[in-house]
């Protein structure tokens, strides 16, 4: 395909997104029945439309529009790419007449109105670099399966396969890979456990819990597993996995297996309670993870965010009755917003007697990886 027929795949699949179709759904349909696109093809035009999303004000303006077309056509106009995307080749979009303008403040950041001056309160100097890291691509981060590997054995298997991966700060087992990346899942290293695909500020999340071994240890909302993983990792547990909705997990025992991990999965954790060590990694307005799911970023609303305020608290709250005396909840989110982090831990301490909190910390994509507030709330 060329850089316009491409283009044109582009802002066809924007214009179903746009109408309120899911964007993976859109791009899987459109790469199945587009048999002439080579897998180049099918990852620069899934690129476009997720740099779309992730710009979507500023591309408007620039392009004259929010639309398939406007959005590609800012998207070409920020690359210095208009001439090669709208050429008015047979397979392209028409050559381009519209009007755009240079996005300013709030637009230029691509950040939701309503939600600016919540962003700005939590985030005080560092508001404006975030934002503008958020409308970037997300690097590729590994985790090192401690249980098969070190990093340094990890690197060179990667690098036998043609993966180049150099070690990440965020947390010990953290690799950014550098070159290749979307032939991680094809390689034997992935397949056969020696790394998982994991962001680096999550692996700094799930190494802040505090673990010994043996311990009873409950992920209480583990989704597909990447902490759960990452805990059964660092020592040996008695690891139980849980999710509200058992069918997130459904390629969690795969995944165990792969890693050489005993992960026991429960629909109901109250029956094996209480643990020594829970990790609640809650539901969130996923504000700090807007760089890999960027409709989230427009999809959120006032009411949403209230209603996953109150699921916060009910989590946490149920959490806590499953601690053991002497243990420890570990409270996550994938949020930037100070109200699902700080006061959220503060307000169950507030309405939980007997608790403390024994440390707290918050990640931002400045430091590299995705946005995460944690918490470390110990049982007296």
């Amino acid at each position: 395909m060329t850089p316009a027929a491409r283009a044109a795949a582009a802002i066809a699949a924007l214009d179903r997104i746009l109408a309120g179709e899911p964007a993976e759904k859109v791009l899987t349909l459109w790469g199945r029945a587009a048999r002439y696109a080579g897998s180049g093809d099918r990852a620069a035009v899934r690129d476009v439309v997720y740099d779309c999303l992730r710009c979507l004000r500023s591309f408007a303006a620039l392009g004259g529009g929010t639309t398939g077309r406007g959005l590609v056509l800012g998207a070409a106009r920020a690359a210095g790419a208009e001439a090669l995307w709208f050429d008015g080749s047979p397979h392209g979009p028409a050559v381009a007449d519209e009007q755009g303008r240079h996005p300013e403040g709030l637009e230029a950041l691509d950040c939701p109105d309503w939600l600016a001056p919540r962003l700005q309160a939590s985030l005080g100097a560092d508001f404006a670099p975030v934002m503008q890291a958020l409308r970037r691509r997300a690097p590729v981060f590994l985790r090192v399966n401690a249980a098969k590997a070190t990093v340094a054995e990890a690197i060179a298997a990667l690098a036998a396969e043609g993966i180049s991966a150099q070690p990440h700060p965020l947390s010990s087992f953290a690799l950014e890979v550098t070159a290749n990346a979307r032939k991680i899942q094809h390689t034997q290293a992935y397949g056969e456990g020696l790394v998982e695909l994991q962001d680096a500020a999550s692996q700094a999340v799930a190494e802040a819990v505090p673990l010994t071994p043996e311990a009873k240890v409950l992920d209480l909302c583990a989704g597909g597993g990447g902490k759960t993983l990452a805990l059964a990792a660092r020592a040996p547990l008695r690891l139980y996995a849980h999710d509200a909705n058992p069918r997130r997990m459904a390629d969690l025992p795969a995944r165990a297996a792969r890693a050489g991990a005993k992960v026991t999965i429960t629909e109901n954790p109250e029956k094996t309670a209480p643990y020594d060590v829970i990790l609640a990694d809650v539901p969130c307005s996923g504000s700090g993870s807007w760089r890999r799911d960027p409709e989230g970023k427009w999809a959120l609303t006032e009411d949403r965010l209230q209603a996953l305020l109150a699921l916060q608290a009910e989590i946490l709250d149920r959490a806590a009755r499953l601690c053991a005396p002497g243990g420890t909840v570990a409270y996550a989110t994938c949020s930037l917003l100070r109200e699902e982090n700080e006061d959220q831990a503060a307000a169950f301490l507030a309405r939980n007697p007997g608790w403390r909190l024994i440390d707290s910390r918050r990640f931002t994509p400045l430091e590299g990886g995705d946005g995460f507030g944690l918490a470390l709330l110990a049982r007296d």
